[in-house]
C-alpha cells in the first residue's frame, strides 16, 4: 500500500481508508509515524486535534515552559540534536525540535491537521475502526492512540468559579494576549508548571498570590548554556553525544532504587531538598508552610532555582488555607479571608487517571474504553486492551515515569507496537488482539510492583494514582526492564484472525 494523506483538512464526507492511522502528533505520534515508515508502511494518517505537530510542547506556551530532562535525553535516540542551546531547554526550543523531526523524516504530508477524533468504533464486520474527527471520516485496519496522558486540562471544581469577572486561563491554555502587568494574580497549584510560571510572572504582577494544597520537593536546577566547543564536538564526533546521554540515563535510572526499591536510597536526594528549602527562604514560618510532611519521590520531584525567591517575593504570599469560593472579583479562602483578584491561573494538571480520549473509543461490544477501566486502567504492556482488537496505546496506563525521560519509554512503545503491526502483514491477519488472561496478569505484575514503592508508601496523595488508590499511570521498575518486557512482541499473548476473518490464529 502506498496512497499517503496530505497535511491538510478534508472538504467532504467521504471516508478514507488508510492501513494505520495514529492519533496524536507529539513523540509519541511523530516517532511511530517514522518507525512506521521505516519499516515500509506508507499508508498512513496522523490524525493531529491542532494545527501543527508537538503536542503537549506545542499546546503550553505559559511563560517559563521548560523540561525538567536535561535535553540529550529528552530527545529521540535516533535523532540527535547537537545544537541544544541549554543543558535543559525551554518549550520553544523542544517544540522547533520536534518540527525539525517531522521534516526531516518526511512525515508531515502523512498529517492532517485540526483533525480532533470524536469517535472510534471497531466495526468487526469489516475488521476495521471506523474514525470520526473534526475533518472528515477515516477508516483503518490498525488504530494508534498516541493521544498522552498530558494533554487534556483538569479544571478545578471551585464553587463561583464560572462568575469570576476576571480573566481565567489553564497553564496549559495560555492566553499570551493578555497582560497580567500591575495585576494581582492568583495561582492555582504548585506543580511543575506553578513553579515555572510563578517565577516568570512574579516580577511583573502587581501581586501574586499561590493557592498551595500541598508542598512539592524542589531541588536545584542545574541548567547552563551549552558552549560552543560541545556543540561543535557533539557534530563532528556523534559518539561523544551519545555516551553523554547513556551518562544521563544511567545517573537517573539510579533514582529508581529509591522509589520503586528502597526508600531509604532518597535520602540524599530529600537532604539536597531541604538545604535547599533552607538556604533560599529564611522565613521559618514560610519554611515551615513549603516543607512537605511527605517521603521525597512521592509526588513529582520539582526542579528550580527561582520558585523559592519568587515565592518570598514582597509582593507575594503563600495560602495553605484551601478556596471556599471564588467571587467575581475575589477569591474566599476556608480561613473567611478574602483577597481581591484580578486573574485566575489555573496550574492544576491534566486528565491522567481518566484519559478523555477512552470516553471516545468503543471497542468490542459496544463498551468504551472508559467503561471496560472503570475500575482501573488496565493493559497489557501499557499497549493492548483486550476486547479492542488492532487498538495500540502510546503513552497508555502505567508507562509514565517520575524520574527519567519519557521519550525512552515512548520508543520501548513504539518499538513494541511495531512489531505487532509487522507480525500481522508477515502473519497476512486481519485482526490482532491481546488476551484477558494476558492483560490479567500484566495487572498483576504491575500491582506486585508497585507495592512498597515511595508512591504508595510515602504519605502523599498525587495524581500517579486513580480513585481507588491503585498505580495505573507510572511503570513501577527501572525502565529498563520496561524495554526488555517490549524488546519483542509476546505473540502467545495474542490471537489473531486471518483475512477471512473466520480462521483463529493462536500464536
Amino acid at each position: 500500500m502506498t496512497s499517503t494523506i496530505e497535511s491538510q483538512p478534508q472538504s467532504d464526507q467521504q471516508t478514507r481508508h488508510v492501513r494505520v492511522a495514529v492519533i496524536g502528533s507529539g513523540f509519541a505520534g511523530l516517532g511511530m509515524a517514522i518507525r512506521l515508515r521505516a519499516q515500509g508502511v506508507e499508508d498512513l494518517v496522523v490524525l493531529e486535534r491542532g494545527d501543527d505537530v508537538g503536542g503537549t510542547w506545542r499546546d503550553n506556551t505559559y511563560p517559563g515552559a521548560a523540561c525538567d530532562v536535561q535535553s540529550n535525553l529528552y530527545s529521540f535516540s535516533f535523532a540527535p540534536n547537537p545544537e541544544w542551546p541549554r543543558t535543559y531547554s525551554e518549550q520553544p526550543e523542544i517544540l522547533a525540535y520536534l518540527q525539525d523531526v517531522a521534516r526531516r523524516f518526511d512525515v508531515l504530508r502523512h498529517h492532517v491537521f485540526g483533525a480532533e477524533v470524536t469517535e472510534a468504533r471497531w466495526d468487526a464486520a469489516a475488521a476495521r475502526w471506523q474514525v470520526r474527527t473534526s475533518a472528515g471520516d477515516f477508516s483503518a485496519q490498525v488504530l494508534i492512540s498516541a493521544a498522552g496522558a498530558l494533554a487534556d486540562p483538569s479544571y478545578p471544581d471551585i464553587p463561583g468559579i464560572e462568575d469570576f469577572a476576571g480573566t481565567v486561563m489553564h497553564s496549559a491554555r495560555w492566553d499570551a494576549d493578555h497582560d497580567l502587568t500591575g495585576e494581582r494574580v492568583a495561582v492555582v497549584g504548585t506543580g511543575a508548571s506553578a513553579i515555572q510560571v510563578v517565577p516568570s510572572i512574579q516580577p511583573v504582577a502587581g501581586s501574586v498570590t499561590v493557592y498551595q494544597r500541598t508542598p512539592p520537593w524542589v531541588i536545584p536546577r542545574g541548567d547552563r548554556p551549552t558552549t560552543a566547543f560541545e556543540r561543535a564536538l557533539y557534530r563532528r564526533v556523534p559518539l561523544v553525544q551519545k555516551a553523554v546521554r547513556g551518562v544521563l540515563y544511567a545517573a537517573r535510572e539510579f533514582l529508581a532504587v529509591g522509589i520503586t526499591k528502597d526508600p531509604r536510597f532518597l535520602a540524599p536526594v530529600q537532604k539536597l531538598a531541604r538545604t535547599h528549602l533552607e538556604r533560599q527562604v529564611r522565613d521559618p514560618q514560610l519554611r515551615a508552610t513549603l516543607t512537605p510532611d511527605y517521603t521525597i519521590g512521592c509526588k513529582r520531584i520539582l526542579i528550580s532555582n527561582d520558585w523559592y525567591p519568587a515565592v518570598t517575593a514582597p509582593n507575594a504570599e503563600v495560602v495553605n488555607a484551601g478556596i471556599a469560593e471564588i467571587r467575581p472579583h475575589s477569591v474566599v479562602t476556608r480561613d473567611g479571608v478574602e483577597r481581591p483578584t484580578d486573574t485566575l491561573v489555573l496550574a492544576t494538571g491534566f486528565h491522567v487517571t481518566d484519559l478523555p480520549i477512552a470516553h471516545r473509543i468503543t471497542g468490542r461490544g459496544g463498551r468504551t474504553l472508559a467503561e471496560v477501566w472503570a475500575d482501573g486502567m488496565t493493559t497489557n504492556r501499557g499497549s493492548t486492551v483486550a476486547g479492542f482488537p488492532n487498538l495500540f496505546l502510546l503513552v497508555g496506563p502505567n508507562v509514565g515515569v517520575g524520574h527519567t525521560s519519557m521519550v525512552y519509554m515512548i520508543e520501548s512503545q513504539i518499538g513494541y507496537v511495531s512489531k505487532a503491526v509487522q507480525a500481522m502483514d508477515d502473519e497476512g491477519l486481519a485482526t490482532l488482539e491481546t488476551t484477558q488472561a494476558a492483560q490479567d496478569d500484566y495487572r498483576a505484575l504491575v500491582a506486585e510492583r508497585s507495592a512498597g514503592t515511595v508512591w504508595l508508601e510515602g504519605g502523599c496523595g498525587s495524581w500517579y494514582l486513580d480513585e481507588h488508590g491503585h498505580n495505573t499511570t507510572l511503570w513501577p521498575d527501572f525502565t529498563f526492564r520496561f524495554r526488555r518486557l517490549t524488546r519483542t512482541l509476546d505473540r502467545q499473548n495474542y490471537v489473531g484472525t486471518t483475512a477471512d476473518a473466520r480462521e483463529q490464529v493462536p500464536a
